[in-house]
């Protein structure tokens, strides 16, 4: 996927006056990218315009202008997207309560190791998760994770969990699966 450039980065003030017709396009491009897997997990598939506002945004937020803060920015959302032949995403463990949520996320700690995309011949391909986020006794509630796809666009995604059982599916919709087809082709 082709990575947000320094000359995609609008300044502080012209991002403002476009900042709602921006951030609801990027809206439209997460929302079929959005795919719940199950009651509790969510993948958030990014695409370089969803990056981009992320990076505005964080500079907008931040109040930062700088050559050496707009390329941290840079820097820091572009290693959320799928380098060639792969997709990334940001998978959210979401639970409404406090107390659940932290039970699931010291249970749920192999969750990294079998976590899959399927793909059209049937063959599993794991995700790649971010071992800076998964600590050795539970995991953090965002994860960014990768699937080296082979510019293969998934037809599901899955998770298959002995210890403790968990195992759920999700078959993309043909939108998803149109989306992500465009997502590997646009590197």
């Amino acid at each position: 996927m082709k990575k947000v450039t320094r000359e995609d980065v609008l300044d502080n003030s012209t991002y403002e006056r476009m900042r709602d017709a921006l951030r609801s396009r990027a809206m439209l491009e997460k929302k079929v990218r959005r795919i719940h897997l199950g009651e509790h997990l969510t993948f958030l598939f990014e695409t370089t315009e969803t990056m981009r506002i992320q990076v505005q945004e964080m500079l907008r937020i931040e109040g930062r202008s700088s050559e050496a803060d707009i390329r941290h920015e840079l820097d820091t959302y572009n290693a959320l997207l799928g380098g060639p032949g792969e997709l990334g995403c940001t998978l959210l463990v979401e639970f409404e309560e406090d107390r659940e949520r932290d039970q699931k996320l010291r249970a749920w700690l192999p969750l990294v190791d079998h976590t899959f995309a399927v793909l059209p011949d049937g063959r599993r391909v794991s995700a790649t998760f971010d071992r800076a986020q998964v600590g050795d006794e539970r995991l953090s509630s965002v994860q960014y994770m990768k699937f080296a796809v082979g510019g293969v666009a998934p037809t599901a995604f899955a998770v298959d969990m002995a210890d403790p059982p968990l195992r759920l599916e999700v078959v993309l919709t043909p939108e998803q699966r149109a989306a992500l087809e465009a997502d590997l082709a646009s590197g």
